[in-house]
């Protein structure tokens, strides 16, 4: 069974068949968001403290930080949102950026093993990525797409996977380090987005033997009451073999989604930690006290 361990400077998180769910933080990102864009271009970075202390309290096993803004400094940026976040929590963080020279910046102040978001079947990039990877010993995320874009045949996109697996080898990278996103298209744009990515995960897993890993929200895009919908995605994705998702916990319909799929899964043992997060804290202390609630009989 395939095990992708990454780690903060004091916290380990192991990604992996037949292990509970690894639940990563999405919301230390620009895009879209602009006013969190505009603090960072000025270097205020006091909401990005806030999205990764909530995203640790409402369980989040790691955190995605992005620091893509246009025309700023985004190494720079990158950098020091990365020493920030990890100042504060000791999840383990992706670092997550489309410009090497920011990768760069950020794993050279990250302390642990990150994974590193991403590398896609792109010639230049492979060649540029992957060595960095294997320099600092980090996992990556590969993205199904190359140069001819993002395919809609998921055929296609499994092959890109594969030579990005490959290549990965060249450079000493073990396949359980390499986590796939097999692409998330948005459903209401493409009716057989769930369906492709099923597809793909099952065929990841079962031919290749990697861990994986999506945009959760990109399946919900443009679409009323969507956190519903992400959520059902997610605990079918599950179903099929998904063990990771870059998604927002702090979305109860999200996160209850994926803590129950692991309680059905077999992967949250007694039910601890859906017991835990679900328990009525009244009746826990009452039990403790050996009382009764205020007016019952």
């Amino acid at each position: 069974m395939t095990d992708t361990v990454v780690s903060s400077a004091t916290r380990e998180v192991v990604i992996g068949f037949g292990r509970p769910f690894v639940m990563i933080g999405e919301r230390i990102n620009p895009t879209g968001r602009k006013l969190l864009a505009e603090e960072m271009r000025n270097g205020d970075f006091s909401r990005v403290e806030a999205d990764a202390l909530a995203q640790a309290a409402a369980g989040a096993h790691m955190l995605d930080v992005n620091a893509g803004i246009p025309l700023a400094d985004e190494p720079a940026l990158l950098a020091q949102a990365v020493k920030l976040v990890q100042s504060v929590t000791d999840v383990p963080l992706s670092i997550d950026s489309s410009i090497v020279e920011a990768l760069e910046a950020g794993i050279a102040v990250y302390e642990g093993k990150p994974l590193i978001n991403s590398v896609t079947g792109e010639e230049e990039v492979l060649e540029r990525v992957l060595p960095l990877v294997a320099r600092h010993g980090a996992a990556v995320v590969a993205i199904s797409n190359d140069e001819t874009g993002i395919s809609e045949d998921p055929d296609v996109r499994f092959e890109v996977a594969r030579k990005i697996v490959t290549r990965a080898a060249d450079h000493g990278i073990a396949a359980a380090d390499v986590v796939v996103d097999p692409l998330v298209m948005p459903i209401g744009a493409m009716g057989t987005a769930g369906r492709q990515v099923f597809q793909l995960v099952r065929r990841l897993r079962e031919e290749l033997g990697v861990n994986t890993t999506c945009g959760a929200s990109n399946v919900s895009f443009g679409l009323p009451a969507r956190h519903m919908i992400t959520g059902t995605f997610l605990s079918m994705a599950m179903a099929a073999g998904l063990t990771s998702a870059i998604m927002n916990p702090l979305h109860p319909e999200v996160k209850n989604a994926v803590l129950a799929a692991d309680v059905l899964a077999g992967h949250d043992r007694d039910c601890a930690k859906w017991i835990a997060e679900h328990r009525d804290p009244d009746a826990v202390g009452l039990r403790r006290r050996g009382g009764r609630r205020r007016g019952a009989p």
